[in-house]
């Protein structure tokens, strides 16, 4: 951690207590960053300040569906991030209003507060022609930031994995309540899950110098598996030995729509989120060939998930952190 909190300036991160955004603002932290957590519930994020000196780390009001509540929360920052995201709408908050209209307001009152770095968190598979909503809000959020803050940095990671995760930790749960998992597809689609605390780290040395201004980049950990080799994995680290339910893709479409009128959190997938896993979710060739992956914004050997998963999943085993205690 740096000696002085002013050695950086003021970074704003829009999201600071979500998944992604409290290991940005960790990472800016250490660097001597003062942070500016913009949260729709700052109240609940107070764990953000034990991230640096007293101080330091500051959770304030902003919702990005209103834009004055975001000019107010970038007045004076030189450093701005955008690590807001919704994996399926619901209510007020849109795919569009999330991904499109919240990211050109935050690009729009970075350039006008006049910050100097804007790095925007997207996601591989980000495709203006592609099939789900998501992938389309995330392309026209990429291109409305760009047009806002041309010189703004983006990156697009794949899965991402890290003890509050929605992957593992939502099929090992999955896996410790139902004799059977859903192999949409056969499981064939491939993945490549980046470490949360890279990405983090990525953000930082953008916020150091790091990467080409204007430029995307996509984030990918040193594997790529399939979804059945993640779900395989997922059973052994959370010790569980559950069958699988093949489920062509229009099955599973026919199951997201027949579950439609459940809340999210208790639906096993959406039809958007099918619509996502018909694709590979990879680094791609022309990014690799482009230099605009992990390595170039200074995290040139990535986490695997076998370093990090088994410790957060040991919890969903028969006797939880205790399963590796001889008795």
């Amino acid at each position: 951690m740096a000696d002085r909190l002013d050695d950086r300036g003021l970074a704003t991160v829009f999201g600071g207590s979500g998944f992604v955004g409290r290991y940005a603002v960790t990472a800016l932290a250490k660097q001597g960053w003062r942070v500016r957590a913009a949260e729709r519930r700052p109240d609940l994020a107070g764990f953000l300040q034990t991230a640096g000196f007293v101080g330091q780390v500051a959770p304030v009001q902003a919702n990005v569906r209103f834009p004055d509540s975001v000019a107010r929360a970038v007045a004076g920052a030189k450093l701005v991030v955008n690590a807001v995201g919704v994996l399926s709408s619901s209510g007020a908050q849109t795919f569009k209003a999330v991904h499109v209209d919240g990211p050109r307001a935050i690009a729009r009152a970075a350039r006008e507060a006049g910050a100097t770095k804007l790095v925007h968190i997207s996601a591989i598979g980000a495709d203006a022609h592609g099939s789900s909503r998501y992938a389309r809000t995330k392309a026209e959020g990429e291109a409305a930031v760009l047009e806002e803050f041309p010189d703004a940095i983006i990156i697009r990671p794949s899965v991402v994995f890290g003890p509050e995760d929605e992957f593992f930790n939502r099929f090992a749960a999955m896996a410790r309540m139902s004799p059977l998992l859903p192999l949409i597809g056969g499981g064939r689609t491939l993945f490549q899950p980046v470490f949360v605390g890279d990405l983090g780290a990525a953000v930082a040395n953008i916020a150091d110098g790091a990467g080409k201004p204007g430029t995307i980049y996509e984030a990918g950990g040193p594997e790529v598996l399939s979804f059945r080799e993640l779900l395989d994995l997922t059973q052994q680290w959370s010790g569980r030995d559950r069958g699988y339910l093949r489920m062509p893709f229009w099955m599973a479409k026919l199951q997201a729509l027949l579950t439609w009128p459940l809340p999210n959190a208790l639906r096993p997938v959406t039809y958007d989120q099918v619509l996502l896993l018909q694709k590979d979710n990879v680094v791609s060739d022309e990014a690799k060939s482009e230099k605009r992956t992990l390595a170039e914004i200074g995290i040139p050997a990535p986490h695997g998930i076998g370093a990090i998963v088994p410790a957060y999943l040991e919890r969903f085993q028969a006797r939880g952190q205790f399963a590796s205690y001889r008795t």
